[in-house]
């Protein structure tokens, strides 16, 4: 393992560092090397997922990855990158001919920054040529560049998931189909698709995790003499990468040179029934979902075998592959922590194999190879060494980090208790509440519609799709969908003009019709100045019209862009009342019910999350904002209640945490959420603080029962202009609309 350092000059200014770091110069990360490896042997796998803190070389060994496939050859000229001796019939730059042509170059690595969208990763319609030049033209995107490479996707949990959809279905169908804009393409894209995330920016959805083929952790070395051979190694590349490269020049060339034998000989590895049902009782031990997890660990074992360079699938070859591509499926609620079930995989390997020790045991004759497998992995195969047989997930247990280590789901609830105990163990605390089962919650909304914030599913804002609501003139190049009525209208409104204009008289004034020059709007009527398009047809022959043959000339100032209005993900900030009084009649259980019923509903709507509490003397940021809902869920369950209740302090806490967000994102707008019975025992008046909070769209959960109410909370509200809700009525009604956080509400606003 490699840490993606930068070199400095001592101005500050950094190298220009051309050569990449080599892949065989990478200390340790064993399982990540095979992984990689494997893909590359057979694409069919699905794809890498890496996982890992920051600092542990997920981007160097990716990016490192491309120089040891082999080369290419292309057809001349062709976007698409076709293979000249079978070229693709469907191919939008063919036919290609036999004769055609080809090109030789090294295996492309295409990088999808975060904030790619969707016409650039799959190609759109050349709108600006369409109109300048009357063509119907496709630009290919990012799939087509990375057809026969690596599309490598940095911080693949920060994309949108319509985005991560569409690459996983184009990796799983070797093929890119783009209907849109008007056009209507199909080409090939088999790419060996990885993405790299650290897990504390968020989790991606299971549903997504569970469609990449193999899963990976990795973490920092925690032995000195490893860290230190990672750090000499990286100042002798940043020193002199060339010379460094030299020196691991030959272990590349071995790689490379395993990768396509490997591939040469995949399609003759034979995958024995035996090794089949051994997948297949693996599967069903560790209780997975679905028929994607046996084909993947089958398509993993083949190429395991191919890779060390065996005919024939083992034992040993389906235990590594389970290793890699079974922990992630486990997690089928997306709040469940995301680490791995080690011991779980353990045992189902261990039932898989005791289950065809007793079939052998039932038969005469056991069918031919069952003994080899018996008697443990190959020596050779199985062990790390270094060198380009890399070692297994499972071959050797300690070929590097499995994805169970403690900094993916054992660390999380360390830190929550740590934090609390202080609290916890003081006089009046009590043990923590268990939450209930969660419900569907009412949508809490904020009615003023955003602009372009983050796409989700809470908030109006206007966006790159969703319902139409108007057009505008483009600002360079388009950045949406076109408008076509719009762009029709300004083109009928600028032929009238001219015509016009060229049937005055010469030296009259040329005065201009009512409206004109204005923006026209979806559905806007045309000013009654301007002739009807029959009469602008008999009018301006020539301009409007194309030949006579009934057809509109439109230019490219005539374009205009499509506003859409659909739905943004705000920062959900979470302000709870933990003192004493919230552990009165088992109240804690139902706020946090409502409290967790909340964060899977944010979940779901795609917003970041904070949550700050408050007992005692002061409030505490038990969550600064993140997308990582699972580790609200786990604070949520460790926390405590007791003491006073300093409510001003907690929205005092609230307020700086909104400012430090706003500065960081302000396309974010934050939506506070304040679970509370209105009481403050300790502090300053609360309403005192409803200034630092002036145009926060807020809701107050209303905690307070029994049969004589104070109306505390109705108060608060009240000063942060805020609305209100019973915290039994916070679920919503079955079979009913749900109300919004503004607008007609069933729940009532503070008056």
């Amino acid at each position: 393992m490699t840490a993606d350092v930068r070199a400095w000059t001592p101005a500050g200014r950094e190298h220009p560092v051309t050569t990449p770091y080599p892949f065989s110069a990478v200390v340790g990360l064993d399982d990540l090397r095979l992984a990689l490896l494997l893909t590359s042997v057979s694409p069919a796998v699905g794809g890498v997922l890496v996982r890992g803190e920051k600092g542990t070389a997920k981007s160097t060994v990716v990016r490192a990855l491309a120089s040891l496939l082999p080369p290419v050859t292309v057809v001349r000229g062709c976007r698409f990158a076709c293979d000249p001796a079978a070229p693709d019939p469907e191919c939008p730059d063919g036919p290609h001919a036999a004769d055609t042509p080809a090109t030789y170059r090294p295996a492309t690595l295409v990088e999808l920054p975060v904030g790619a969208t969707e016409d650039r990763v799959v190609g759109t319609l050349d709108i600006q040529r369409a109109l300048a030049d009357g063509v119907k033209a496709y630009e290919p995107g990012l799939l087509a560049a990375a057809h026969r490479g690596v599309l490598y996707v940095d911080e693949v949990n920060l994309l949108p998931d319509h985005l991560v959809d569409l690459l996983l279905d184009a990796a799983a169908m070797g093929r890119a189909h783009v209907e849109r804009d008007g056009v209507s393409v199909k080409h090939a894209a088999r790419f060996l698709l990885v993405g790299t995330m650290n897990p504390e920016e968020g989790e991606p959805r299971p549903q997504l995790v569970d469609r990449f083929g193999l899963v990976v952790t990795v973490a920092a070395p925690r032995d000195a003499g490893l860290r230190a051979e990672v750090v000499r190694r990286r100042l002798a590349y940043e020193a002199d990468s060339e010379a460094f490269a030299a020196r691991f020049a030959a272990d590349e060339r071995e790689y490379a040179a395993r990768i396509a034998a490997a591939r040469a000989v995949l399609p003759a590895v034979e995958l024995p029934d035996a090794e089949l049902d051994r997948i297949a009782r693996i599967c069903l031990a560790y209780g997975v979902d679905g028929m994607r997890a046996d084909i993947v660990v089958a398509r993993c074992a083949v190429a395991m075998a191919a890779w060390h360079g065996r005919d024939r699938v083992t034992a040993a070859d389906v235990a590594d592959a389970a290793r890699l591509a079974l922990p992630h499926r486990r997690r089928t609620d997306p709040l469940d922590p995301p680490g791995t079930d080690e011991e779980r995989l353990d045992q189902a390997l261990e039932e898989a194999e005791r289950q065809a020790q007793e079939e052998a045991a039932q038969e005469p004759e056991g069918p031919e190879g069952d003994d080899g497998p018996d008697s443990g992995p190959d020596g050779p195969d199985g062990s790390p060494d270094g060198g380009p047989d890399g070692g297994g997930p499972g071959g050797g247990p300690g070929g590097g980090p499995l994805p169970g280590d403690p900094q993916t789901g054992g660390d999380a609830p360390g830190p929550v208790e740590e934090s609390d105990a202080p609290q916890g163990s003081g006089p009046g605390s009590a043990a923590p509440a268990q939450a209930g089962p969660a419900f569907r919650p009412r949508a809490l909304r904020i009615s003023a519609r955003g602009e372009g914030g983050h796409a989700g599913k809470r908030s109006p804002a206007y966006a790159r799709r969703g319902r139409v609501v108007g057009s505008r003139k483009p600002v360079g190049k388009l950045a949406g969908a076109p408008h076509l009525p719009a762009t029709l209208r300004a083109a009928l409104h600028r032929g009238a003009l001219q015509g016009a204009a060229r049937e005055l008289p010469p030296g009259a004034a040329r005065e201009l019709p009512p409206g004109a020059g204005r923006e026209v709007s979806q559905g806007a009527a045309l000013p009654a100045a301007f002739p009807s398009e029959r009469e602008s047809a008999a009018a301006v022959p020539g301009n409007a019209l194309i030949g006579g043959r009934g057809g509109m000339r439109v230019e490219p100032r005539d374009l205009r862009e499509a506003i859409h209005v659909g739905r943004e993900a705000n920062l959900v900030l979470f302000v709870v009342d933990a003192s004493g009084s919230m552990a009165a009649r088992k109240r804690m259980t139902l706020v946090k019910t409502a409290v967790l019923s909340l964060l899977r509903d944010a979940y779901q709507r795609r917003d970041r999350i904070g949550m700050i509490t408050f007992r005692g003397s002061d409030a505490d940021v038990v969550l600064p904002p993140t997308s990582s809902h699972e580790v609200g869920v786990m604070r949520l369950a460790a926390l405590r209640t007791g003491g006073r209740t300093p409510l001003a302090a907690g929205l005092r806490a609230a307020a700086r945490t909104i400012a430090t967000e706003r500065r960081r994102d302000p396309r974010r707008r934050p939506l506070l959420i304040v679970v509370t019975d209105g009481r403050a025992t300790s502090g300053p008046d609360p309403l005192k603080l409803a200034p630092a909070l002036s145009g926060v769209p807020a809701v107050v959960v209303d905690c307070e029962s029994g049969p004589i109410r104070l109306g505390l909370a109705r108060r608060l509200a009240a000063a942060l202009q805020a609305d209100v809700m019973p915290l039994e009525q916070l679920e919503a009604a079955t079979g009913r609309a749900v109300p919004a956080a503004s607008g007609d509400r069933s729940y009532r606003r503070a008056a």
